[in-house]
């Protein structure tokens, strides 16, 4: 089984369905020109094994140490073992005899790591994905961890709903955050923040956007959106969208284009008829757009509405 296709057409919360529910292994690639990234999702009888992505490419060792798992200097030690063997042993194996770690400490660190990989990966709108139904084990594991596919999903439609509660502060990840002391000239009395938020706050200079900030720290676009939405609702930092006077200035185009992109994530999230309205509402601005029939016929489907999901098809063919 081989299936690949542009995400507009068929999304990755669908296709991890289609997965899970028929049990393949295999691995899936997933490219973006648009947000120039690409992700790879290695599965096992419809279970996660593995996952990883090119803008977030914290080796294991690194992942171990800033988990608090391991020292510096364990990694140090293990590296020069690792460096030493004819047939090179996976790192985290040679940390766990050196009794420096154990093997479910390793898991739960590969585990996050892979959980916050897929997460960011269905929330991908644009791009290209291909699976090629075979072995996973082709792809190097550093854990035995089998993650749920359901699960991920379920937890993929939450992260949905609070990008929707985001976006009403950061509409997109081309937005750059700046102290807000850089308009006034004053700076806090006293900050009380988490390391998280120093983190971030330290990449926020008025010139990177949120995007660029996610690439820097090696975290996910939603981690840093989600903490520099608390640094702007608490006054800290304000946000400069160089593309603001041409929102203000949005077509009924783009009225229908936003409101598409709305369905697809109502869609994404499970509410069928909040999907349903809004796609009917982008078609009464842009009658004939494919990506509202096709929405229209992802809702049919998961209603077991196989006529009218033909249908809506057909038109957006």
């Amino acid at each position: 089984m081989a299936i690949e296709g542009p995400l507009k057409e068929l999304g990755l919360h669908d296709i991890f369905q289609l997965l899970d529910l028929s049990r393949k292994s295999g691995v899936m690639r997933v490219t973006s020109h648009l947000r120039n990234n690409d992700g790879l999702v290695a599965f096992d009888g419809g279970a996660i094994v593995h996952a990883e992505i090119r803008s977030n490419p914290h080796r294991i060792g690194e992942m171990l140490v800033n988990a608090g798992r391991i020292t510096a200097a364990d990694l140090e030690r293990a590296r020069a073992i690792q460096d030493k063997e004819t047939n090179r042993r996976l790192l985290g194996q040679i940390l766990i005899g050196l009794g420096a770690l154990t093997e479910r400490d390793l898991e739960r660190v590969v585990e996050a790591h892979i959980t916050e990989v897929v997460l960011e990966l269905l929330s991908w709108q644009e791009g290209f994905f291909s699976f090629a139904e075979g072995s996973p084990h082709a792809v190097p594991r550093h854990s035995r961890v089998k993650i749920r596919t359901e699960s991920l999903l379920m937890e993929g439609a939450r992260r949905i709903d609070e990008w929707s509660r985001i976006e009403a502060h950061i509409p997109h990840l081309g937005v750059v955050p700046m102290l807000a002391a850089m308009e006034d000239g004053e700076l806090p009395a006293q900050l009380d923040l988490l390391p998280g938020e120093w983190e971030v706050l330290a990449y926020v200079d008025g010139e990177r956007d949120v995007r660029r900030i996610a690439q820097g720290l090696g975290r996910s676009d939603f981690e840093v959106a989600r903490t520099l939405f608390g640094l702007v609702t608490t006054g800290i930092c304000v946000l400069h969208d160089a593309g603001a006077a041409r929102t203000a200035r949005t077509s009924q185009g783009d009225d229908a284009g936003a409101l598409v992109t709305a369905a697809e994530l109502r869609l994404e999230s499970g509410d069928l008829t909040a999907a349903r309205e809004a796609a009917q509402a982008a078609d009464a601005l842009r009658p004939g757009e494919p990506r509202v029939h096709l929405v229209l016929a992802r809702a049919h489907l998961r209603e077991g509405r196989v006529a009218d999901a033909l249908e809506e098809a057909r038109r957006a063919a």
